[in-house]
């Protein structure tokens, strides 16, 4: 079957010329690249999110520790940033401006991570059906030429052949660019989700950690207010 498979890409490449073998490289590029993302996310855990939704019953309940436990043990973007919202949160005297900043750049540069790459794959789904139609673009102007030295013996079967070859490269650079095309866009639909589901998490967190800082803040004045009558009524 490999063998069959170099046979085909060798004649391609003989009958295409160099925009094909181009192209053959281009596909080869692509796949490796898909192959690198596809091992990426999963390692990362890209879309997965039993864990962080474990970390947080967990961290709701009031078991801090336990939470930053699961968080430490999962590689997905979404938990390394929840983790650090969870730390700078539990401490105290840090400033809400400053863990969503630091919450920012976790986030930004998980992200980033999980882009690289796309970019390469975006300009080999674009570049690939212009090359096509570069290549078909010469090889009608090559059938054109043979067809005019032919002079007065002109056989239509020089032309066609010419033609037919010519359409080769445009069928290739449409072949390599549709699944790259496909995939790019799964790739980032993925992306995005774990994009929103960082900001959606990260906000409910920051959110809640507000809530039980105000009623902590509330409970405290309110003790206070109560110690005070006691030490009132205790004067008198």
């Amino acid at each position: 079957m490999i063998d069959n498979l170099f046979l085909t890409s060798a004649s391609l490449v003989k009958l295409g010329g160099p925009v094909v073998a181009i192209l053959m490289v281009l596909s080869v590029l692509a796949l490796a690249i898909i192959l690198m993302k596809l091992f990426q996310f999963a390692v990362q855990r890209v879309g997965r999110r039993n864990q962080v939704q474990q970390a947080w019953m967990l961290w709701s309940h009031g078991d801090t520790t336990a939470a930053l436990a699961v968080l430490d043990r999962d590689r997905s973007a979404v938990a390394s940033v929840l983790g650090v919202a969870i730390r700078l949160g539990a401490q105290a005297g840090v400033p809400r401006h400053v863990v969503e900043e630091e919450v920012g750049r976790v986030a930004v540069t998980r992200i980033y991570g999980l882009q690289r790459g796309l970019r390469a794959l975006d300009a080999i789904a674009q570049i690939a059906p212009l090359l096509g139609l570069f290549g078909t673009v010469i090889g009608m102007i090559e059938a054109f030429q043979t067809l005019q030295q032919a002079g007065n013996s002109v056989d239509p079967s020089i032309l066609a052949g010419g033609i037919w070859v010519a359409l080769l490269t445009t069928a290739t650079g449409l072949a390599v660019a549709m699944p790259v095309s496909l995939v790019l866009t799964w790739f980032e639909s993925r992306i995005e989700n774990e994009r929103i589901a960082i900001e959606t998490m990260t906000t409910k967190l920051m959110s809640q950690q507000s809530i039980l800082a105000a009623k902590a803040s509330k409970s405290g004045e309110k003790q206070v207010v109560q110690l005070g009558e006691r030490i009132g009524h205790a004067s008198y």
